[in-house]
């Protein structure tokens, strides 16, 4: 899977994010502190790696910043984007099961490692549901 990873700040747990979706084979495109061309600043590195996703580059999007509020935010700016801010691995697996999150955002303060292994592996092993409830909220909420 391509996915894009923005972070705003080099911290261990977004350098951690590469390294753990290289590990399970994805291909990454890193934007923002990771990367030394990208724009730091939470708000465009969030937003280019959202665009990312409606552009066809990317399956999905990561994105970082020290809250993850403002990452989400940014992403969610982008027309067909549905970012979730997760900080669990039942958060992560609600928000792509019920909401067909195709962005996940990532407190740099609150996501330990460990904790991260744990959201990832709910992310990429829960589809979006295929009830007809759902998919009309989702589909009332997409831009």
């Amino acid at each position: 899977m391509r996915i894009s990873v923005s972070s705003d700040m080099d911290q261990p747990v977004a350098r951690a994010v590469v390294a753990e979706l290289t590990r399970r084979g994805h291909q990454v495109t890193a934007y923002g502190a990771l990367t030394p061309d990208s724009d730091p600043q939470w708000a465009v590195c969030s937003e280019a790696a959202a665009h990312d996703v409606t552009a066809g580059t990317a399956d999905q999007a990561i994105v970082c910043c020290w809250t993850g509020t403002g990452a989400s935010i940014a992403a969610n700016k982008v027309p067909g984007i549905r970012a979730a801010l997760c900080t669990d691995a039942y958060t992560a697996e609600g928000a792509r099961r019920w909401n067909d999150a195709n962005v996940l955002a990532l407190s740099l303060r609150l996501t330990s490692e460990p904790l991260l292994e744990e959201i990832l592996d709910a992310w990429f092993a829960t589809a979006a549901s295929t009830d007809e409830t759902d998919r009309g909220n989702i589909e009332r909420v997409s831009n």
